[in-house]
């Protein structure tokens, strides 16, 4: 956690607090959003629901519930400070993912952590152990962990009684 917030705060400072000062520019570019979809392209609106779709999940929504529970109103703060410092470091992902896209034959860009992984440091190992750890966690921890509530057997007999 540390280190996630570390790297937060080193990415809002290098890129001179952009959360904050292209906050009014993309309000602007979800305005005028339906004009990506002119030459095929998805619009910045779609492009950000996206984005939220694969960041924001169950556990953030109970999580914040669970957090308000056991720590308080306090909480509250800490989630909005750890948010905007996290806004400097999904920037920074998106931007690598950008710069590193690479095209494919049938007209699809692909890329993503691997691939800046693989062209940004030049460790192709570090990618493929990166996806590998992807696998496992998709595949098996994160179905684990959903799972788990339906393990849970009623303490009472439900009974249906004709009335």
């Amino acid at each position: 956690m540390f280190l996630l917030i570390g790297a937060g705060l080193y990415f809002t400072v290098v890129t001179r607090f952009i959360q904050f000062r292209h906050f009014g520019h993309m309000w602007k570019l979800l305005r005028v959003s339906n004009q990506g979809r002119k030459d095929g392209g998805i619009s910045s609106f779609e492009a950000l629901m996206t984005s939220l779709a694969a960041r924001v999940g169950t556990g953030n929504l109970a999580g914040v519930a669970i957090a308000i529970y056991l720590g308080g109103p306090g909480a509250v703060f800490w989630m909005w400070m750890t948010a905007l410092v996290g806004m400097s470091t999904s920037f920074i992902e998106s931007t690598l993912a950008q710069a590193y896209k690479v095209p494919h034959n049938d007209n699809v860009y692909r890329g993503g952590p691997a691939y800046y992984i693989e062209k940004g440091l030049g460790k192709r190992w570090l990618a493929v152990f990166f996806s590998l750890c992807l696998l496992v966690a998709f595949g098996l921890a994160f179905n684990g962990v959903q799972s788990i509530p339906s393990l849970k057997r009623p303490t009472k007999p439900l009974v249906c009684q004709r009335g």
